[in-house]
């Protein structure tokens, strides 16, 4: 599963060159998809997925098994595409009209169809949308600027912070008192700092745009088409990781491309603190057998990321019935909870909140972080807007480099990254 979470972490390749390519759709005939939704699920129905074979063979054949037993007649055709390319074959088959009934699309890659207007508000054709499912999951399928939600969330992940409690309990913290804010972390840095002589490092990231988020920035305008976080509050932020960065709490390094990163650095012993998935212990034991059992985990810093999969169903299907009672079928709280047994996602039902394995831990650190992790999703967050590709990234990253080592006044730099980010957003 790592590389359909790097996947799902990174922007679209290419997507945003789908606004470009005339694609469009009759808007009578997606109401009249919405409305046939309701119609005697028959017929066939085709599903895409995103590189689920050979692992999850298995898993999908039998979820398509138990849809059939549920719907006799129903023919269900099943396409899996692989990792690397997937986001020009999905723009392959939009402009070819060819798109399956039922398509895995995390949000980023479905933002550019919803704007071509591809693809079917799925809460007009199902009412109970937001009521079964988790608000951040089903709030990561509505665009600014576009009316509807297109796509149903199907398995999830979020970050939960690790600490290092033998460094901290080594160099004055206390590993039972971890930093619950931008204050405490920046004072315990200190601490680690002066006891450690400066080896060690309690802080070791430079800030993104989700910590703009938690901040109370607000980064886009309400119809999306401007970024707005260049304020008062962003700059703020902003130089309280420069005093940081100047005062020697955070790598010298963390600013250049020479960065070993920040999980890198927890795993070598260099930084205390590292954030990372509900499975971030256990794949840490296999890694690093010493250093796993000394973890302590706890919630993310003001509202969690969210990361999302879903599953998207074209305007033009020819079935609708079908391919929303299939979206249903694979996102229901018992496939969606099969899934997570095998793997290391997370269901996005609100009735998954009632299931042991998730909710209760078996008393290990790594069952605390999954339980932690679980537990956020009920008001995780997409903290960096859908529209920011790789480009944008690139440009804000530098800008906010340039602010913390101080090289530009953090006004000059959010300014900056600003003013480069729209012009790429109307590019």
């Amino acid at each position: 599963m790592r590389r359909i979470w790097a996947a799902l972490t990174t922007a679209a390749v290419t997507a945003a060159a789908l606004t470009g390519c005339g694609l469009s759709s009759d808007t009578k005939s997606g109401d009249t998809a919405a409305s046939a939704a309701a119609g005697e699920v028959k017929g066939k129905v085709s599903l895409q997925t995103w590189a689920l074979k050979p692992k999850f063979t298995d898993y999908v054949q039998g979820v398509i098994d138990g849809f059939k037993k549920k719907y006799p007649g129903v023919e269900v055709e099943w396409l899996d595409q692989p990792g690397d390319g997937y986001s020009a074959k999905v723009l392959s088959q939009a402009a070819a009209g060819s798109l399956p009934d039922v398509v895995n699309l995390p949000p980023d890659f479905a933002l550019p169809l919803a704007k071509q207007n591809l693809l079917l508000d799925v809460a007009k054709a199902d009412p109970k949308l937001a009521d079964e499912y988790v608000a951040g999951g089903v709030d990561a399928y509505r665009f600014a600027g576009q009316n509807g939600t297109f796509g149903y969330p199907w398995y999830l992940n979020t970050d939960v912070n690790y600490w290092s409690s033998e460094l901290m309990a080594k160099y004055g913290l206390d590993p039972k008192a971890v930093p619950t804010s931008l204050d405490e972390l920046i004072a315990q840095a200190r601490v680690m700092k002066e006891k450690s002589g400066g080896s060690t490092y309690l802080m070791s990231r430079k800030p993104g745009l989700g910590d703009l988020v938690n901040a109370g920035v607000k980064v886009m305008s309400e119809d999306g088409r401007s970024f707005t976080f260049n304020t008062p509050e962003a700059a703020a932020l902003l130089d309280r990781y420069r005093d940081a960065f100047k005062e020697g709490l955070l790598p010298k390094d963390v600013l250049t491309n020479t960065y070993a990163g920040n999980t890198k650095l927890f795993n070598s012993g260099t930084a205390a603190w590292t954030t990372g998935g509900g499975n971030f212990i256990t794949s840490l034991a296999t890694d690093n057998p010493t250093l796993a059992p000394k973890v302590v985990p706890s919630p993310a810093m003001g509202t969690p990321p969210l990361y999302v999969q879903g599953l998207s169903i074209p305007r033009s299907t020819k079935n609708p019935a079908a391919a929303v009672a299939l979206a249903r079928w694979i996102t229901s709280p018992e496939n969606q909870s099969a899934f997570a047994h095998l793997t290391s996602i997370f269901p996005s039902t609100k009735a998954s909140a009632d299931d042991p394995f998730f909710s209760k831990s078996d008393g290990t650190n790594a069952g605390d972080a999954k339980v932690i992790a679980f537990t956020s999703l009920a008001k995780a967050k997409i903290l960096q807007p859908v529209p920011v590709d790789d480009a944008m990234s690139t440009v804000i990253n530098q800008q906010i480099a340039l602010a913390i080592s101080g090289e530009a006044t953090s006004k000059q730099a959010l300014d900056t990254a600003v003013d480069r980010c729209n012009q790429l957003l109307k590019g």
